[in-house]
């Protein structure tokens, strides 16, 4: 009850909405499962035992490591150690990255005590998880952000790794993020939270006491070559390709878009072709034939010629993932190439299928989006390809630098964990990347210094959505909204107008940001002006 009273104040929701998240509670007796006392064969090194007692010294606490420097090792040493105690843990990882790997060794190491949960299981796969948590045999709950509302008793402890991963904030209300819902149940609760991550977001390296963990098991090296140019498959990039096939390695290919290629446009009169019912740009499909909107999957046929002036000369700009693995493979016929993103990876199967594969030597390159970063182990991979940086740097998000550099950072940790490698990252600005790739902490301390007096942690923001189809109404709310928030005293009206993606699924979106230095200031405010259309988005990281 606690929980979802604070859910439906602090996110400005119904307490409906906040109930929807949860799962109920088993009223029957459950029975308590006797827990084996058992040697464990988790060894920890001394900085790792070093890290595991700072953890547990503190309510919450930032496990700040770097990729491959065993913080897996250390949560699951945590684990046995709650358990012993009689106790439960959850364990939550973003919802793109619940990668095989990571449930294979939890279940090698903690048995049928481990219940992996997430959108993916089929029905009956999701009652004899909860089965297993009402009757008390699962010790450890591991998936995405609703694993927090599962009925677990006799909670102890709640990680929450890759903490800075966007796949935590809920996009559809409520608008929670699961990572500061996790650390208000551990205060609930009374259980020690832990964040983890390679490249942590500045807000929980700032608020939170951290333990760094520097360096890794890997003692390969990585070299980084960096090529001024635009986003496409360069001479240099397909060369270093070949290089790396004939010497039987693996490569990956990072690109920020999926499909063919993002938009088609006329070269002639230079119309492009839009979604019917959003503002943004049809997405190439060529496997299907088709040109799709990622916002409403609205579909339609590929035209052949410009439907404006019926010229032929319809190009493509921004290449995708489909499109790159059909010119790699054009241009290295030998080559095995599989494209890694979720118009191909759809069921936790394919998944654990494709990495599979490629761990077995089977495919040489995967070319794949985010997916691509988060959290798989790539056992022979000499060589990182990272394209799109540019425009992900470029972002009208106060985070772009944060993101572009966390990305690059994951990419590459993708890579020469069993041999030297090469990443290859085309991007303009060399010098930011280079600055910071091997000193992430150097970046948090002068982003810090950036966002003073503007943005998080320091301020607190709050975006109003108003969608409608019928636009005038959504526009009229706005400014209704609008002008009563202006009258009030302690929070800032940073903005009002149509969002950058105008139209979405049909309707019509205007948006408000306001900015304060309290999130009870900007809660009291909208509860004192909403008005009928307004959707409530606290602490936003969707600013497009």
């Amino acid at each position: 009850m606690d929980l979802a009273l604070f859910i439906s104040k602090y996110y400005i929701c119904s307490l409906g909405d906040a109930f929807s998240l949860m799962m109920a509670f088993d009223t029957r007796p459950s029975k308590t499962v006797a827990v084996e006392e058992k040697e464990s064969i988790l060894k920890l090194s001394i900085r790792q035992e070093e890290a595991l007692k700072f953890l547990k010294e503190h309510k919450v606490s930032l496990l700040f490591g770097d990729t491959g420097s065993g913080k897996t090792e250390i949560y699951m040493k945590y684990f046995e150690q709650i358990i012993q105690e009689g106790k439960r843990c959850i364990f939550l990882m973003p919802e793109i990255s619940l990668t095989p790997q990571m449930s294979l060794r939890l279940e090698e190491h903690f048995g049928e005590s481990v219940v992996m949960w997430h959108s993916k299981l089929t029905p009956k796969q999701k009652k004899i998880a909860l089965e297993k948590i009402h009757s008390g045999q699962a010790k450890i709950i591991a998936g995405p952000r609703s694993c927090l509302f599962l009925p677990i008793k006799d909670l102890g402890l709640i990680v929450v790794d890759e903490e800075h991963d966007d796949s935590y904030k809920s996009s559809s209300r409520p608008r929670y993020n699961a990572r500061d819902i996790a650390i208000y149940m551990g205060k609930l609760y009374g259980v020690n939270v832990v964040l983890g991550s390679a490249t942590p977001s500045l807000t929980s390296y700032v608020k939170f006491p951290f333990i760094r963990l520097k360096g890794g098991h890997f003692s390969t090296n990585k070299t980084f070559v960096y090529e001024r140019s635009l986003e496409e498959l360069s001479p240099m990039i397909m060369s270093a390709l070949e290089k790396t096939l004939q010497a039987n390695e693996q490569s990956i290919v990072f690109l920020p878009t999926r499909a063919n290629f993002k938009y088609l446009i006329c070269a002639d009169c230079g119309h492009t072709y839009e979604c019917v019912f959003c503002s943004v740009g049809l997405s190439i499909h060529q496997k299907s034939r088709a040109m799709k909107c990622h916002y409403c999957n609205f579909s339609q046929a590929i035209p052949q010629v410009c439907s404006e002036c019926h010229s032929p000369n319809l190009t493509s700009t921004r290449l995708g993932t489909a499109e790159a693995v059909k010119n790699i493979s054009e241009a290295l016929p030998s080559a095995n190439v599989e494209q890694f993103d979720r118009d191909v990876i759809t069921t936790a199967n394919k998944l654990k299928k494709a990495l599979k594969r490629f761990n077995d030597k089977e495919s040489d390159i995967l070319v794949g989006t985010q997916m691509l970063s988060k959290g798989h182990d790539y056992h022979g991979v000499t060589l990182a390809v990272v394209m799109g940086m540019d425009n992900l740097l470029h972002m009208g998000d106060y985070r772009a630098r944060e993101k572009a550099l966390s990305s690059l950072i994951q990419v590459a940790g993708r890579s020469g964990r069993a041999k030297d490698a090469l990443v290859l990252v085309q991007s303009f600005n060399e010098p930011f990347f280079k600055t910071y790739l091997e000193n992430y902490e150097g970046f948090l301390e002068e982003e810090k210094e950036c966002r003073k007096e503007l943005y998080p942690p320091y301020k607190k923001l709050c975006r109003i959505l108003f969608a409608d189809k019928n636009g005038v109404k959504a526009g009229d709310a706005m400014r209704e909204m609008e002008s009563k928030l202006q009258n009030i005293n302690d929070i800032e009206v940073v903005g009002a107008g149509k969002c950058s993606i105008e139209r979405v699924a049909n309707k019509w979106r205007f948006e408000i940001l306001l900015r304060s230095d309290k999130a009870t200031s900007l809660i009291n405010a909208v509860n004192a002006t909403k008005v009928r259309l307004a959707e409530i988005d606290m602490d936003p990281i969707d600013f497009g």
